[in-house]
């Protein structure tokens, strides 16, 4: 059975732009992401973008190290099926690389260590408002590739479900699991922290937000974190393991960041849309994003604190924010081929991950305008320095 998680309050599904958003209805339109109890329309950093496949594969060998002490443990032992759960999977072409991964190398170990032929059960768990249907439609792709890399063996031996609904609270049976992953969608919270009315002129933490907006969002993250944990605890086999991937900070000051100047720079776009009239000053005013760039030592300080996991691992690695497939690369415009602009591949990046709530909260006509403006922002200050990406990777064992 599929679960589907919401809040006591009433949700509506709208469409943009072959999107879907979830906007709870006994609110005015406008006044979403300041007043609703649950996000449930926020993405993650799309898996259809560069720098999260090169997250993937910068992770990969943490990865591969956990599914490796999940067949060494003595008192778990793998008896027919191994149950994978990839949480925040969104759709695209990277959907299944890390699932994929994951049971070629379980293959790897099973064969060295010439275990019995396994089936895998995989989870793939997103908001309800992600792109199923796109995903089961890739379904037989995905099957065809995993055969022939792994060979004949494994036809008919890998079944996959999709598990809407957020991860901040039950998913699963209890002890259902053995291995759960999760890269680039933990750090949207649950919900908007009370108490940010006080960060006028910004839409994030930064330099210039009150203390007590600061302290808002890191109660939001500690809160969020401990459900999180709490709940991957009771689905989780014991020896069962646990690897997330964090869009972090590599500094313990949560104003202080490379995130911080890449949303500072919509505060950029939004104010000039303002002096020109395009949008009122009010909307923006009111507006300010659920997301929380944590460090690793907060990571690991949470991790501890709730007590169920084993810490076997933790990473830092960066990558940079406007990561392409090749320098230089070219873009076709009315028949036209041109080279894409520097500040191109960071704006589509965004657009994957904060669209829909800007929609929400903005409306559709002005979107294409504030990526736009987003690129040649970029672009200005890529000329002027670098900017990084920081990945807080942890691995964990349950108790």
């Amino acid at each position: 059975m599929l679960k589907l998680s919401f809040s006591k309050t009433f949700y509506e599904r709208y469409r943009f732009k072959g999107k879907h958003c979830w906007c709870c209805k006994e609110l005015s339109f406008g006044s979403l992401i300041r007043r609703s109890t649950v996000i449930l329309l926020v993405p993650k950093l799309s898996r259809k973008t560069t720098a999260q496949k090169r997250v993937i594969g910068m992770t990969r060998t943490i990865r591969e190290e956990a599914m490796a002490r999940l067949f060494s443990q003595h008192e778990f032992d793998v008896k027919t099926t191994l149950c994978i759960a990839d949480l925040g999977c969104a759709s695209g072409p990277n959907t299944f690389t890390v699932v994929s991964e994951l049971i070629l190398t379980s293959e790897r170990i099973r064969q060295k260590l010439n275990r019995a032929q396994l089936e895998y059960q995989v989870y793939l768990n997103d908001l309800p408002g992600n792109d199923f249907n796109s995903v089961f439609m890739s379904l037989p792709k995905f099957h065809q590739k995993l055969i022939e890399q792994a060979g004949p063996a494994l036809n008919g031996q890998c079944f996959v479900t999709g598990l809407p609904g957020s991860f901040y609270g039950r998913l699963l049976p209890c002890q259902s699991l053995q291995f759960v992953h999760s890269s680039y969608s933990l750090y949207w919270l649950s919900q908007l922290p009370e108490g940010t009315e006080g960060n006028e002129g910004n839409i994030y933490l930064s330099t210039k937000s009150p203390p007590s907006v600061v302290k808002a969002y890191t109660e939001q993250f500690q809160k969020d974190i401990g459900v999180f944990l709490r709940s991957r605890s009771d689905e989780l086999a014991k020896g069962g393991q646990m690897v997330l991937t964090y869009w972090g900070r590599n500094t313990e000051e949560p104003t202080c960041m490379g995130s911080d100047c890449v949303w500072g720079l919509f505060d950029t776009v939004l104010n000039q849309l303002v002096s020109e009239g395009v949008i009122e000053e009010e909307r923006v005013e009111s507006f300010n994003i659920p997301v929380y760039h944590p460090s690793s030592m907060e990571v690991t300080k949470e991790v501890e604190k709730q007590g169920s996991f084993f810490i076997n691992a933790v990473e830092n690695t960066q990558v940079s924010f406007d990561a392409q497939e090749d320098n230089g690369q070219n873009i076709t415009i009315n028949g036209s081929k041109m080279e894409e602009k520097k500040g191109d591949p960071p704006s589509r990046l965004m657009r994957s991950v904060i669209e829909s709530v800007l929609t929400c909260h903005f409306g559709s006509v002005v979107i294409d305008e504030i990526f736009q403006r987003y690129s040649n922002v970029v672009e200005d200050v890529l000329s002027k320095q670098m900017i990084l990406l920081t990945n807080v990777t942890i691995s964990l064992t349950k108790k």
